[in-house]
């Protein structure tokens, strides 16, 4: 399990992120566009305190939500019983998915364990778990343009975006570029997201040099057909 320091140490501060980012919907539009989720069975591995299960759920989809760190199992959990949704979660790692062989529709991970090399187990076990014709979604960090990807290459100079690039098209993933934003509602939450996601150097940086209650933000959608 590769710790998460963003979203497990400061939920609250990403629930705020969550709820900031992609309101117009632009990430889900694609999915939607990949396979209709009504009536699919779905994963979210990696759903974290299960922000997008419910959201998935009411489109039609039957959704299991997975995740590693108990605490957010146990907020998950809450979150859909508040809900009454019909969506659940179950602990486990992407390495070991709790489901039959070609019993999944569509696979969705958003930010979560599929960066580049290393996560050969999980996507060995997303091949297995997925139907003919179902489809893996993965929403990864941009590097190369947008105002959060100029903060993240110069908070991580190491992350090489090239070759995380070559990694994908080695796994037989087709990457579209897409352009979301974060919008929030007061400046102390974009402050506090800001801080959650870069070193205090770099986080600093980012927020002198920034105005107003708005980041554009870059997105790699990567997707393969089983």
């Amino acid at each position: 399990m590769i710790r998460s320091p963003n979203i497990w140490d400061s939920p609250e501060v990403y629930e705020l992120e969550n709820l900031a980012s992609d309101r117009a919907g632009v990430i889900d539009g694609r999915i939607a566009a990949l396979r209709v989720l009504r009536g699919a069975d779905l994963v979210d591995v990696g759903c974290g305190s299960g922000f997008h299960l419910p959201r998935f759920a009411d489109r039609g989809a039957r959704v299991v939500g997975v995740e590693p760190h108990l605490p957010l199992v146990r907020r998950a959990r809450n979150r859909l019983r508040a809900r009454g949704s019909r969506a659940r979660v179950v602990a486990a790692g992407a390495e070991a998915l709790p489901f039959a062989d070609a019993s999944v529709d569509v696979v969705h991970a958003r930010w979560a364990y599929f960066f580049g090399p290393g996560c050969e187990p999980g996507l060995d076990e997303v091949s297995r778990v997925l139907r003919p014709g179902g489809v893996v979604c993965l929403v990864d960090n941009d590097a190369t343009r947008s105002t959060f990807g100029a903060w993240f290459s110069r908070a991580y100079p190491a992350y090489d975006p090239v070759a995380v690039q070559r990694f994908w098209d080695r796994r037989g993933f087709t990457t579209e570029p897409l352009t979301i934003r974060w919008t929030f509602d007061r400046r102390e939450d974009l402050e506090a997201v800001v801080r959650i996601e870069l070193p205090p150097a770099a986080a600093d940086a980012a927020l002198a040099g920034h105005e107003g209650l708005e980041v554009d933000y870059a997105v790699a959608f990567r997707w393969r057909r089983a």
